[in-house]
């Protein structure tokens, strides 16, 4: 069998990713990793002859370090079919990927898929609140989906040399939502394969970058792909939000910041996209 392609984003955390290639080894088939490191401070010593390692040089961000790795397999013919992507502390279980693969197999026109982290959930996308989740409606095999996650995703070939590849003003989040989006109108699906279970225990960035790139992201989400009338009411909803969060705690988000929040309103009202500011990566 040939081996499957998988891309690790990896950013100053080699112990977890020791871990997570060991877990995709560990897989019931074949793969061959490519780690794409975003400038680590200390470049792991994981080259092997199934892992190879790529610098970006400094903090891309998960969907253009991705994009990376996506470039390196379009261009190689003979990589087959399907890639995998993950951060550097995803773990999947011994049989993920050929479940996957196996439910993947009875779905031609599956451009996109995701699996199961096990909340029971189901990642849609709504015309004025971007990505959210909504319960989930099986419990077995594939349910489609408006979006996959990037815990581990797979991506077709001909899905991704027909759509493209990430759009790299997301920097992070929201990117694999305006992906599917995009494979849809190209008629390609996008699903979650119940089953095919994987973990992702960490959160490693600070909440003030997460909120300020959650806001920002899928404001221009919705603008892209809902239009300006949606995105305007999109608006309308994050400033009631971070009015009612400052007074009354119990309405604030997992990563609840007001500077993350209005910093995300104004630089996308400013047309400023890519990477945060470097101070909102500061934990406090």
């Amino acid at each position: 069998m040939q081996p499957l392609s998988v891309i690790l984003v990896h950013r100053d955390q080699p112990e977890r990713l020791v871990d997570t290639i060991e877990a995709f080894r560990a897989q019931d088939v074949p793969v061959t990793i490519t780690i794409v490191d975003n400038g680590s401070a200390v470049v792991p010593p994981v080259e092997a002859a199934d892992v190879a390692v790529v610098l970006a040089g400094s903090n891309l961000g998960f969907g253009p370090a991705v994009n990376i790795g996506y470039r390196r397999f379009l261009a190689d013919r003979d990589a087959g079919e399907w890639v995998v992507i993950a951060p550097h502390d995803a773990l999947p279980e011994p049989t993920c990927l050929s479940h996957m693969l196996s439910v993947l197999a009875d779905h031609p026109r599956a451009g996109l898929a995701c699996a199961d982290v096990g909340d029971g959930m189901t990642p849609v996308v709504d015309p004025y609140l971007g990505g959210i989740l909504v319960p989930g409606s099986a419990d077995a095999g594939w349910e489609p989906i408006g979006q996959p996650h990037g815990t581990l995703m797979l991506a077709r070939r001909a899905c991704l040399d027909e759509v493209g590849i990430f759009d790299e003003r997301y920097f992070a989040y929201c990117e694999e939502a305006d992906l599917a989006l995009r494979a849809k109108s190209a008629g390609w699906e996008s699903g979650l394969v119940r089953g095919a279970m994987v973990k992702n225990p960490y959160v490693g960035s600070a909440a003030a970058a997460i909120d300020y790139l959650q806001l920002r992201n899928t404001l221009l989400l919705v603008r892209e792909h809902s239009g300006r009338y949606h995105m305007f009411i999109r608006l309308c909803i994050a400033l009631w939000q971070l009015a009612s969060g400052a007074v009354a705690p119990a309405r604030r988000g997992a990563y609840w910041s007001p500077e993350g929040q209005v910093r995300g309103i104004v630089d996308f009202l400013r047309g400023r996209f890519g990477p945060p500011p470097p101070h909102l990566f500061v934990k406090r």
